[in-house]
């Protein structure tokens, strides 16, 4: 399990999350919360390539407000 990171906000359906660090996850990868329970896949990789952001594509069952500032990891 490794960090993705920090849910910093919600954009048009879609969880926005500012990268951990390297190396940053492909897209399609499965996104978990601390509990190991499955938040959505990454849609996409955008922003500058120092500090990139992954768009999240939340499962139908995720709260995205609740999300706000939490950390995420990819498993």
């Amino acid at each position: 399990m490794q960090r993705a990171g920090s849910v910093v906000r919600i954009a048009q359906g879609l969880l926005v999350l500012r990268a951990a660090g390297d190396p940053v996850p492909s897209l399609g990868t499965e996104v978990v919360d601390e509990n190991l329970d499955t938040v959505g896949r990454i849609v996409d990789v955008f922003g500058p390539t120092g500090e990139p952001y992954l768009a999240v594509s939340p499962a139908d069952w995720v709260h995205a407000p609740a999300l706000l500032n939490a950390a995420l990891y990819t498993r």
